[in-house]
């Protein structure tokens, strides 16, 4: 009886070994995706991507967090997320090392743009708040650490001789939260300006419009030429008046370029597949937010500043040369020296979705090499 039991014992060892395996093979692939505060427009949008991807795409669970421009470069970079939101300029100084990232982050690859946006700054109708020069000394809040708009803000206010330590030496505060915590404290009177990088409009700006009241801030084009100079990736971009109501003009201030990025190791196949979904069911994400009907395929890879995502791809062999267009236009940029692509290989990630047969797929590769912006041919 104990020879049987021993044989018994290893059967099911050997069966329970079995299942596992069976379950590890099976098992879905995650695709965890970070997006941007509640009370923003990336996480709404973001949650309904990633559940509509789940359900088309077979063998993959999703998921999505919080997060920030700068932030989600990182985590993407990092292997803690498989997609993220951010702009055009941030993955462009993430994967270079420069602007507010201390080394270069090569695990990123370029996966969407999106839509236009600005970094939005507006202090309470009764303040005597009329520039960044007035704030050397005033409760702001920017966001959070490593967002974009925080970023923005601390450039700005290089430009003007101060910085966040000045303005609590001064008495000030710098409130670093979210969205909706920075609402709070403006109907509070516990801050004196709110500042986003983010969509135009954007439902906390308008909230704050209609109670306690909000003047918007703007850049004296010496001032924002000289940042622009300073701050690659930076562009020209404004308010315009018919984005909220209590404006009667235009007002100038930094442009921004949202784009989304994936991690460099997920496979040609899966790439394909989510950017099918991605585009396919643009529809679907235009009734979450009214903002997404301005992102357009055949602006599908303009401003791409690293390589596009697929692995025949390598960041070794990228030089990246880019022109900026002045004004809410998406900066233009070329990808010169990717290696070859082998002409067998398809799909080739979002290109292979977005030129549909080979002789278009071909244009469009060779557009990538030659130096221009790649269109959408589809």
């Amino acid at each position: 009886s104990g020879d049987l039991m021993k044989r018994i014992s290893s059967a099911l060892l050997v069966a329970s070994s079995l299942i596992i395996s069976t379950s590890i093979a099976n098992a879905d692939q995650f695709v965890r995706m970070v997006s941007g505060p509640s009370g923003g427009s990336w996480y709404p949008l973001g949650a309904k991507v990633m559940q509509v991807m789940e359900s088309e795409i077979k063998g993959i669970s999703t998921s999505n967090t919080s997060g920030g421009g700068i932030s989600n470069v990182l985590a993407v970079d990092g292997g803690d997320a498989e997609i993220g939101w951010t702009y055009a300029h941030t993955v462009a100084n993430g994967y270079t090392g420069k602007g507010k990232f201390k080394k270069a982050h090569k695990n990123v690859r370029y996966f969407a743009t999106l839509y236009g946006a600005a970094f939005q700054v507006a202090v309470r109708a009764d303040s005597k708040i009329k520039s960044f020069e007035d704030m050397k000394s005033a409760n702001i809040s920017p966001g959070k650490p490593k967002w974009t708009g925080t970023a923005f803000c601390e450039s700005i206010l290089k430009e003007y001789g101060f910085d966040f330590e000045t303005i609590k030496k001064n008495g000030g505060v710098v409130h670093q939260g979210d969205y909706k915590e920075s609402v709070a404290l403006m109907k509070d009177g516990q801050t004196d300006v709110f500042m986003a990088a983010t969509s135009v409009p954007q439902a906390s700006f308008i909230e704050l419009e209609n109670s306690p009241g909000i003047r918007f801030i703007g850049l004296p084009k010496d001032r924002m030429d000289r940042i622009v100079k300073n701050n690659p990736g930076y562009i020209y971009g404004n308010i315009p008046a018919s984005a909220y109501k209590s404006l009667d003009k235009d007002i100038p201030t930094l442009g921004i370029v949202t784009s989304m990025i994936v991690h460099k190791d997920l496979s040609d196949d899966l790439v394909y597949k989510m950017t099918k979904s991605f585009w396919d069911n643009h529809a679907e994400f235009v009734k979450v937010k009214s903002v997404w009907k301005r992102v357009l395929l055949k602006k599908a890879v303009d401003g791409a500043a690293v390589c596009i995502a697929g692995p025949n791809f390598d960041e070794s062999a990228a030089r990246r040369s880019a022109k900026h267009v002045h004004g809410s236009h998406v900066a233009v940029a070329s990808l010169r020296a990717c290696p070859a692509v082998p002409r067998a290989r398809a799909p080739l990630g979002p290109l292979g979705y977005l030129a549909g047969d080979r002789a278009r797929r071909r244009i469009a590769i060779r557009r990538l090499y030659e130096g221009g912006t790649v269109r959408a041919t589809a």
